[in-house]
């Protein structure tokens, strides 16, 4: 395993999101903590709603850039699978995009990532569309663990960092 795949779904700078994601249940995912704006599910809906974003990039799938932030963030509508089917299915498309990093040849191909509204569309590299991919799914995976960390569900069974 190299660095990219690491930074998308292995032990990288921070740890593992199967390590974050890792012994937290229903109720939890869906517990309010003081002035938070999301909980742990919105959270975890979020990334995996960018990754799919950032997947579809990737084979050329032009999907468009979401209108407003909270379009990035489930509505109730949105709220019908449960926490281990939302896992699931954030894992699934982390699998594919640590597929995609271990594509070498692929890695400078130019693709187009639609922007904000107004703005023109982006192209980058698979890399670095799989970098900021990473980068985005790092910091929404770090308020995951402050909202453990202030349920007092921090560390996970299987370990993680604990400064």
């Amino acid at each position: 395993m190299y660095e990219l795949e690491r930074v998308l779904g292995g032990d990288s700078a921070a740890a593992p999101p199967a390590f974050i994601l890792e012994g937290i249940s229903e109720d939890q995912a869906h517990r309010r903590i003081g002035l938070a704006p999301h909980t742990i599910f919105q959270e975890l809906w979020h990334i995996t709603f960018w990754q799919q974003m950032s997947l579809d990039w990737v084979r050329g799938v032009e999907t468009a850039f979401p209108a407003k932030a909270s379009a990035g963030f489930p509505s109730q509508a949105d709220l019908v699978e449960d926490w281990d089917q939302l896992r699931g299915r954030f894992f699934q498309g982390n699998d594919e995009a640590a597929a995609m990093a271990r594509e070498f040849d692929r890695l400078n191909v130019l693709i187009n990532c639609p922007s904000r509204p107004g703005q023109p569309t982006r192209t980058m590299t698979v890399r670095e569309q799989l970098e900021s991919l990473g980068a985005h799914n790092h910091y929404h995976f770090g308020r995951i663990v402050l909202l453990r960390q202030l349920m007092g569900a921090w560390p996970p069974p299987s370990g993680g960092y604990s400064w």
